[in-house]
């Protein structure tokens, strides 16, 4: 383990745990590795989301009621 790296404490339900602790065995990897890889991820993906979100806030807002509008004409709906 590196030094750089901290220890924390997180409680997990038992059968998430136990199914953390097999995929760990499957891959040979530690569980730690696979929690990290996991909220990795999570936050990636947050990050894409409220960047997207901050690359679309000056566009046009349109009306709930005209957007369905707009899909049942395009044939969406």
């Amino acid at each position: 383990m590196s030094e750089k790296n901290k220890r924390v404490t997180v409680y997990f339900d038992p059968d998430l745990h136990k199914a953390l602790r097999l995929k760990a065995a499957e891959i040979d990897e530690p569980l730690s590795s696979l929690v990290n890889e996991a909220v990795q991820a999570y936050l990636i993906d947050d990050a894409e989301d409220f960047a997207a979100i901050e690359a679309r806030k000056n566009e046009p807002t349109i009306a709930y009621a005209d957007f369905l509008k707009e899909l049942k004409a395009d044939g969406e709906l």
